[in-house]
């Protein structure tokens, strides 16, 4: 768990970035505000294999930017070109965050647009849309026999809990508070983050995404009303599969 904290960077955690790994190949899973100098705590970066933007609002892709400059200017990056797997338009889009002008990051990044199912390193991927203003995409990633799914940010969503139909670990957002007037398709209350995990038949539910403003605690006792396998993650932490 390189970050986990919901809609912005909070004061004990950087935004979401999550780096998975098996077989020594490493994928982070977004790169939100804050989460590069948190990633350089736990591995070398030049030790990721590649990058997925579940979106591309500030708080999951806008460490990007760093990682550029990292890349570019440390003296200790490879120079291979880096897998970014993203929703259509993100080359341009994290240029323009990088630089007014725009130039391209294709010396750092090879772009893809996320695809419905690939093959990524170990990795079997199927993403599916959630239901989120921008373009969002939740991924299960699969490796002998064992897989993970993650939202994304997403509103209760269909799609979503059929791409996590039996999977062994659910990190499901969670950064609505329980309360009247919320709007639609946007994130998941941790009462709804447990109900996905139960339509879906999962067996683990890792609650995240928490805003510093929601009670966490508050969030996983709404998970585990209707899934007990719930935890709360929590930053630098690390989770078998």
């Amino acid at each position: 768990m390189v970050g986990c904290s919901g809609s912005g960077p909070g004061p004990t955690s950087a935004a979401s970035c999550y780096l998975v790994e098996h077989d020594g190949f490493r994928v982070l899973l977004d790169l939100g505000n804050g989460a590069f100098g948190a990633l350089q705590a736990l591995a070398d970066p030049d030790t990721v294999d590649a990058v997925y933007l579940s979106h591309l609002h500030a708080d999951h892709c806008l460490d990007v930017a760093p990682l550029v400059v990292w890349h570019r200017y440390s003296g200790r990056a490879s120079g291979r070109r880096l897998p970014l797997i993203a929703p259509a338009g993100a080359d341009r889009r994290l240029a323009r965050a990088y630089d007014v002008d725009g130039a391209p990051l294709t010396d750092v990044f090879d772009f893809a647009v996320t695809p419905v199912s690939a093959v990524l390193g170990p990795f079997q991927v199927q993403t599916a849309r959630t239901a989120h203003p921008a373009e969002c995409h939740a991924i299960r990633l699969t490796a002998h026999g064992s897989s993970l799914v993650y939202t994304g940010d997403t509103g209760p969503c269909q799609a979503v809990v059929d791409l996590a139909r039996g999977a062994d670990v659910l990190l499901a957002e969670a950064a609505h508070p329980e309360r009247d007037g919320l709007p639609p398709d946007l994130h998941l209350t941790g009462r709804q983050a447990g109900e996905a995990a139960a339509a879906a038949r999962v067996r683990r539910l890792l609650v995240t995404h928490v805003p510093p403003w929601v009670d966490p605690a508050a969030q996983l006792a709404g998970a585990r009303a209707v899934f007990p396998r719930a935890e709360l993650v929590r930053p630098g932490a690390t989770y078998d599969v």
